[in-house]
């Protein structure tokens, strides 16, 4: 499809659930779609409650005056939006969402009451979390589409899941061997993604209804590209993961990856500089990649043990880990690394490593010449960067949707490489330490490398005129032109 470079105007709201990596990844979807196709105009609302704010405001700042085609409208605070009443529990946030419908109902309204047609707008795109926001908008006879910053495997296993649902009485938790989904391996069952585990908790029987609207939207928008995913994209492309009804066209638009032009240089960039080219091993688990205070240290005499180069993001242990008790200081406090990990580990090895708390730049990490690897949650996003970079992984999946991604990316692709954990999630030295050599200094190293460098390919080439990325977004934008036509 040729895109459209002088299309009528098309105005599209997009509505992210709290909190910036949520924010972040629907702009991003509007950045990419903004780029090729200028004939959009984007209205964003914002939920926050008043004590997420102060983390987004910068950003929303950053974005409105460097695109003026991206606007942001805040709803007002809903009953709940008090901080003893609005939790990290992902429960809450379609709960929050259901609370929030009538501002939405009225900003939709207000919007839609446009005297300009060309300023009315066409369509509603929600994340996974907001899926109730679809019935305010089928009200309003507003097309809804669901963006999903996940692949084409958790999709198809969300849509797959009223089916699993009706065909079983038991919890993944408690079912052994292997969970059979169209386009995707065999998972097994309590690799499944950890909130649909227990079919009797809330979260579950929200992912349940979700998993129902997400067939009956008017499309399903994936950051991914089909070359990296394509059995799971021509399954549910024909229906295989809906069979008892229809299933929406599915967009693969990625990889998404955002761009730290906002960001100085870290310092850790300036590190880097002196490292040798693909020497560096980068750590980082993503913003819930929390760790004990065990695992930590073990991780640390892995890395000693290795005697590779490092630079390693490092996260406070959770506030009820015993280190907080030895330390007689609270989380709150901050300590230092060395206070976490190993004593005299970041003396030891000076020389070939870095260590951060907290953050990086990841996506400018992952550009640098001098990385050569990265060990990695899983998380989706961070997948989508380490292959846009080329660089080969090694994947510890710790929540959410990581060991079906793993399932896929390892275990069937063999794009990646895997730790193995004992019970309970815990990785030993020796393991890592095994995983690390392999990955930075072996010849099935050097053979995920290599796939890792041709997906790289693949990508840039889906992004690229005329690729298959680039079409499903000029077929995107052009489905909400249309509308309700």
């Amino acid at each position: 499809m040729m895109e459209m470079e002088k299309a009528e105007k098309c105005h599209v709201v997009m509505y992210p659930s709290p909190g910036r990596g949520h924010l972040m990844s629907l702009v991003e979807l509007a950045l990419s779609l903004l780029r090729h196709h200028p004939c959009l105009a984007v209205t964003v609302l914002i939920s926050s409650p008043p004590h997420l704010l102060p983390s987004i405001t910068p950003y929303i700042s950053s974005v409105s005056s460097a695109t003026p085609s991206i606007a942001f409208r805040h709803l007002p605070p809903s009953l709940s939006s008090a901080p003893t009443a609005f939790s990290d529990d992902p429960a809450m946030y379609f709960e929050f969402a259901r609370l929030n419908n009538p501002n939405l109902h009225q900003a939709l309204s207000e919007l839609l009451s446009a005297s300009e047609p060309s300023q009315k707008p066409r369509a509603l795109v929600i994340d996974f979390f907001y899926s109730s926001a679809a019935e305010v908008a089928a009200a309003l006879d507003l097309p809804t589409y669901y963006f999903l910053p996940a692949g084409t495997n958790a999709l198809a296993a969300f849509l797959y899941l009223p089916t699993l649902h009706k065909l079983s009485t038991t919890s993944f938790k408690d079912l052994d061997g292997n969970v059979d989904i169209p386009g995707l391996p065999p998972i097994p069952a309590k690799h499944m993604p950890s909130r649909m585990l227990d079919r009797s908790s809330r979260i579950y029987g929200h992912f349940l209804e979700t998993s129902t609207r997400l067939a009956e939207s008017a499309g399903l928008i994936s950051n991914t590209f089909e070359a990296l995913e394509p059995r799971a994209v021509k399954a549910i492309s024909e229906g295989l993961c809906v069979p008892d009804g229809r299933t929406p066209p599915v967009y693969c638009i990625g990889p998404l990856v955002a761009a730290d032009d906002h960001i100085s240089k870290h310092d850790c960039l300036s590190w880097l500089d002196l490292q040798p080219s693909r020497s560096v091993l980068f750590m980082s688990f993503g913003s819930m990649g929390v760790f004990s205070s065990k695992q930590l240290r073990e991780i640390a005499h892995a890395l000693e043990k290795s005697g590779v180069r490092f630079l390693w993001v490092v996260r406070n242990p959770p506030p009820h880990d015993e280190i907080w008790r030895n330390l007689a200081i609270k989380p709150e406090d901050d300590p230092g690394v060395d206070e976490i990990l190993l004593h005299g580990f970041t003396e030891r090895t000076k020389d070939r490593g870095l260590v951060l708390k907290s953050w990086a730049p990841q996506v400018a990490v992952l550009s640098h010449d001098s990385v050569g690897g990265f060990l990695s949650h899983c998380g989706w996003n961070s997948v989508m960067e380490a292959v846009f970079a080329g660089v080969p992984m090694i994947v510890w999946p710790l929540y959410a949707e990581q060991k079906l991604n793993r399932a896929y990316l390892a275990w069937d692709l063999k794009l990646v490489l895997s730790v193995a954990e004992s019970e309970g999630g815990f990785v030993t030295r020796d393991e890592l330490a095994g995983r690390v050599t392999e990955l930075m200094s072996s010849e099935k190293g050097r053979e995920v490398m290599e796939r890792a460098a041709d997906m790289r390919n693949e990508a840039r080439q889906a992004l690229s005129e005329g690729g298959s990325s680039r079409v499903a977004m000029a077929k995107l934008v052009d489905s909400f032109i249309k509308g309700n036509e």
